[in-house]
């Protein structure tokens, strides 16, 4: 894959390449291509040996708004790539076929990212918000603006955390609690006192303070870099991380298929309401 239309892909600096989310008027929610482009930006660059450091920005105010609930035809958009993972069933009926989507393009993708072998640096604007935490999580390190906010709503919708379920490692557990229980925004300063966020720099710096700390990153030997990467990975996974994931993916699905039963869409239908979305989304605004 070498041509993208929902992200820009450019090379600033020796050994550096920066991927940006390109879909500002969208706040770069995530649709099905947007995931695969960015998969396939990371599988570029992971192939080419001059490649020593990987920014992932987003163009416009905000990084992204989260998944983009009003995709039609996520099926259809998928069938456009080649699967990643071995799960599959996507069009299989019930838990199964949905399951086998949020297990490919959300919890799959997030995990690939994280054991991406290069450093890469996360650089941060404006809101980032539920599915924005899993494409900066599973960066190594996260440059922030001074405006940027953090928030996971999914308690909101019925459902007990975003797919790649970081947050004990991120910001500790009781941190975690509240920032799940109360749905609340966490600015880029309090995020850094967490030690979630490396740097909080003024917007107008950020681009170039993430850039030249790719490059001090990039003069390092590519073989170490990479080895210090895995020995961290690992140190986390052995904390119980990896097996963490596994249950808490399981339970996402137990919420969607809960809501499923008791109002017939994967989401708390007040939510939708309260938010507006179901009035721009008639196929919401029939929900129970």
């Amino acid at each position: 894959m070498t041509d993208f239309e929902t992200i820009a892909y450019e090379t600033p600096a020796p050994g550096v390449v920066r991927i940006a989310l390109n879909r500002p008027d969208k706040r770069n929610a995530q649709n099905t291509r947007l995931l695969y482009e960015l998969d396939g930006a990371f599988r570029r660059a992971a192939e080419d040996d001059s490649v020593k450091v990987v920014i992932l920005a987003a163009n416009g105010p905000h990084f992204s708004a989260g998944h983009d609930l009003s995709e039609d035809d996520r099926l259809g958009n998928m069938a456009d790539f080649d699967s990643v993972g071995l799960w599959c069933g996507y069009a299989c009926e019930g838990a199964e076929g949905h399951m086998g989507f949020e297990k490919e393009v959300y919890l799959g993708f997030s995990e690939r990212w994280r054991n991406f072998a290069k450093p890469t640096i996360a650089e941060v604007q404006g809101k980032c918000i539920a599915g924005g935490l899993m494409l900066v999580w599973p960066c190594d390190i996260i440059m922030a603006a001074d405006n940027a906010e953090f928030c996971d709503n999914t308690v909101n919708m019925g459902i007990c955390g975003a797919e790649f379920f970081n947050h004990p490692w991120e910001l500790g557990v009781r941190k975690a609690k509240e920032f799940l229980f109360t749905a609340e925004t966490f600015s880029a300063a309090e995020a850094h006192r967490l030690g979630m966020v490396n740097h909080v720099i003024p917007l107008a710096d950020l681009q170039a303070a993430t850039l030249a700390l790719a490059v001090r990153i990039a003069s390092k030997p590519m073989f170490a870099l990479k080895l210090l990467k895995e020995a961290v990975n690992t140190a986390q996974d052995n904390q119980g991380r990896a097996n963490a994931m596994k249950t808490s993916f399981a339970l996402h699905q137990l919420s969607h298929s809960h809501n499923m039963e008791l109002y017939g869409i994967r989401a708390d239908p007040s939510f939708l309401r309260d938010s507006g979305f179901a009035a721009k989304n008639p196929r919401f605004a029939k929900a129970k």
